[in-house]
């Protein structure tokens, strides 16, 4: 039986295709175009935002709000005002720095979402 040769190869060239730049995720339309969904996109941050600053408030009326009975328990003037000058700001400081990085975490997240990007 003889031996079949290769089919030849064909090599087609033209014009390279046009691509279309995908369209502008909806949520951001809806954003723009101030439609109820996009509100409600919005809420959505606001709630978020409006939670982290209540639970950082919360915490921080909790621990100001001990503190008279904790100084009334430690009837040394000298331990008052340790605590006042000095144990007060570290937890202070850590509030403060949870606060920011929940809510940079919440607007990050609503960009990607807005962006249409999946959270990590």
């Amino acid at each position: 039986m003889p031996r079949q040769a290769a089919p030849r190869r064909e090599v087609v060239t033209g014009e390279p295709r046009r691509v279309r730049p995908l369209p502008r995720y909806r949520a951001q339309a809806e954003i723009d175009e101030q439609t109820a969904l996009g509100d409600a996109y919005v809420r959505s941050l606001m709630r978020s935002q409006l939670r982290a600053g209540m639970s950082a408030f919360a915490v921080l009326a909790l621990v100001a709000g001990t503190l008279p009975l904790a100084f009334a328990a430690l009837s040394q003037r000298a331990v008052v005002w340790v605590v006042l000058g000095f144990a007060a700001y570290p937890l202070l400081t850590l509030l403060g720095w949870w606060y920011v990085r929940r809510a940079e975490r919440n607007e990050r997240d609503f960009a990607r979402l807005v962006k249409g990007r999946p959270p990590p």
